[in-house]
């Protein structure tokens, strides 16, 4: 008589769970270049012009205004998101004088101005679960 075994998976005390976060910009003024979406779960990490900072980083095409990107495989924390439409997609923020001259967004935030500057604790969200969030790209 034939023994049949079976397998059984094992998951690891070590084992982290796991998500995905989802984010969409829509109504970017125009369909040329890139959207880049940077990452952060460190206080202090805000602002990062330089995107020196960021723990993971997607570029994606924009089709008809509009972009999505998802993140996946990230352990349960706090987040926060800064966004670039990259219309030369040279990975920086292209500037006039001091102003940005590309759109640039964050999670939590609807604008920015000097009293109201993007900051983690500001734009910080937890991720307990898969998530999906909208953000608002800001053109100045």
């Amino acid at each position: 008589m034939a023994i049949v075994g079976t397998t059984t998976s094992v998951i690891s005390q070590n084992s982290v769970e796991t998500f995905s976060l989802t984010i969409t910009v829509d109504d970017l003024h125009n369909s040329i270049g890139v959207v880049q979406y940077s990452l952060y779960n460190t206080e202090g990490c805000f602002p990062d012009e330089h995107y020196e900072k960021q723990i993971k980083q997607l570029n994606t095409k924009i089709v008809s205004n509009s972009s999505t990107a998802t993140f996946e495989n990230l352990p349960k924390g706090m987040y926060a998101v800064n966004i670039l439409h990259d219309e030369d997609e040279n990975r920086e923020i292209k500037k006039g004088w001091i102003l940005p001259k590309e759109g640039i967004g964050f999670s939590n935030l609807k604008s920015i101005s000097p009293l109201n500057r993007p900051s983690f604790k500001k734009c910080k969200f937890e991720l307990v679960s898969d998530k999906s969030i909208r953000i608002r790209i800001i053109y100045i």
